[in-house]
């Protein structure tokens, strides 16, 4: 099988055409596409040169700053598998994680510093770290994007190679560690985004959704590097008053939320001089009718609400500009198939309740060390269920 990296697919072939374009905007300032595949071709060869190997795991445990989409791809350059997790979680999931994936090297923001210290120094598997701000020389994630040498060796890789892990809460138990591989991230873009969202390099566009989410993954890093577009990074948390100074300061086209934002932000006394130009998506659960009309009558601009899972990696079903109807999750996104099952596996009828499966290629592998759950929720390795 041909050698495929996805990160060559997401920045090194997109240079040529948008290398002087603004890739990210954060608290700190403006990155070019050019600068960003510096910062990550430095990165990649850094933690070789720091002892991780093809398929060794860093954990990345990151506020949304340009560091987060540079140890991605990075470690993903380099063949290093990054497990991005989400930074909210409570010291006993971390624990978890810690153990449950077996990563010798965890990169975290500062501000975590004080959650993490213990976990760390108990760690059995953690054998480096590095901290993304604050004052620590020693264990700085800075080191890592000094000017380095081309040392990568010629790893092959092919589309089927585990490239990235995302961690699913789900609704009970640990965290699941879901396996995905190379070919997914691009799959993504070109079923959902080019379909449903038509990117083009000079939308500006914000997630509230953070970067460690599938869905704010998606949105923030997949989708705006392969169109050439900009995106705007805020570490803070995404409040109605964020939102809205985001909005008039950096004029975003796209924006992606969540329906308890959504209403949060109608239901705000502040009236923002400035919304998204174009679209407005909603995902992570159903959009309420009465918020998505009310939206659409206050700003003139319509919410594009769908259903995505980590286990599918983004959204399979969902609404379109042509075709949208509030309180509905809309069509199958085209390349995927979706199926409504009753507890002996038989097609439901129309009107009834069913479990709901779906079929694509952006499907994960398993779940990492849970065998269980894998059979139950991966059929044949084309089903993910949400």
């Amino acid at each position: 099988m041909n050698s495929y990296n996805a990160y060559s697919d997401l920045i090194e072939s997109r240079l040529k055409d948008y290398k002087d374009n603004i890739a990210y905007i954060d608290d700190e300032g403006k990155y070019t596409y050019h600068e960003l595949d510096e910062r990550i071709s430095n990165f990649a060869n850094n933690i070789i040169n720091e002892g991780f190997e093809i398929e060794d795991k860093i954990i990345l445990c990151l506020l949304d700053t340009i560091d987060f989409p540079v140890a991605f791809l990075g470690c993903i350059k380099a063949g290093v598998i990054p497990i991005p997790v989400n930074t909210l979680l409570t010291e006993e999931n971390y624990k978890f994680i810690l153990n449950n994936s077996r990563a010798k090297g965890l990169i975290y923001s500062n501000e975590l510093h004080p959650k993490l210290l213990n976990l760390i120094s108990s760690s059995v598997f953690i054998k480096k770290t590095y901290i993304s701000g604050g004052e620590d020389k020693i264990n700085s994630f800075n080191k890592l994007l000094i000017d380095c040498k081309d040392c990568l060796s010629k790893k092959l890789h092919n589309k089927d190679d585990e490239c990235f892990w995302l961690y699913s809460s789900g609704s009970t138990g640990n965290p699941k560690g879901t396996v995905h591989v190379h070919k997914s991230l691009v799959v993504t873009n070109e079923l959902y985004a080019k379909n449903i969202l038509n990117i083009k390099p000079n939308d500006i566009i914000f997630s509230a959704a953070k970067l460690f989410f599938a869905y704010g993954l998606g949105n923030a890093l997949t989708f705006p590097l392969c169109a050439g577009a900009t995106t705007v990074l805020s570490k803070e948390r995404p409040t109605p008053d964020l939102v809205f100074s985001i909005f008039e300061k950096y004029e975003p086209s796209l924006f992606f939320g969540v329906p308890t934002l959504y209403s949060a932000m109608l239901n705000s006394e502040k009236i923002p001089s400035q919304i998204p130009s174009r679209l407005c998506i909603s995902a992570g659960e159903a959009l309420p009718i009465d918020i998505g009309m009310q939206w659409e009558k206050k700003f003139n601009i319509k919410i594009l609400d769908g259903i995505g899972s980590t286990e599918m990696l983004h959204i399979f079903l969902s609404n379109s500009e042509k075709s949208l109807k509030y309180g509905t999750t809309g069509k199958p996104v085209p390349g995927y198939e979706v199926i409504l099952l009753d507890e002996n596996s038989h097609p439901v009828k129309q009107g009834e309740i069913g479990e709901l499966r779906v079929k694509g290629p952006s499907s994960a592998l398993k779940y990492w060390r849970n065998v269980e759950k894998t059979k139950k929720n991966f059929h044949w390795r084309i089903y993910g269920i949400r």
